[in-house]
């Protein structure tokens, strides 16, 4: 698999467990999530997720702006999905246009389309 695909593999995990870190708090079952441990803790993963995230995909580019808007389209869709699955916020009309646009944006960059 090239960098590019584990760039945005380990971005997609650091963006579910960010979730976790953030609003697990919120989800009844997980009572512990409103711990400072947890928030000390679970820092650490999502770090080293995001650091060799980025580093994966400079080393695919060769330069750095191309990652912040994968990053950004990746994260907007990932807390859409779990926010709907976990805490059933059903999104609006004008969350699922926000959610299609961050498709595209991570589709304008990763592909030669432009």
């Amino acid at each position: 698999m090239n960098k590019l695909a584990w760039a945005m593999i380990l971005s997609v995990i650091g963006n579910i467990i960010a979730w976790f870190h953030m609003n697990g708090q919120f989800i009844d079952k997980f009572e512990w999530m409103k711990s400072n441990w947890w928030v000390l803790i679970g820092g650490i993963p999502i770090s080293f997720l995001f650091y060799y995230s980025t580093r994966m995909s400079y080393e695919h580019f060769g330069y750095y702006w191309a990652i912040r808007p994968i990053g950004f389209g990746l994260a907007t869709i990932t807390f859409g999905l779990l926010t709907w699955g976990l805490l059933g916020e059903i999104p609006t009309l004008r969350i699922i246009i926000s959610l299609i646009l961050a498709a595209v944006i991570i589709i304008i960059n990763i592909t030669d389309v432009i």
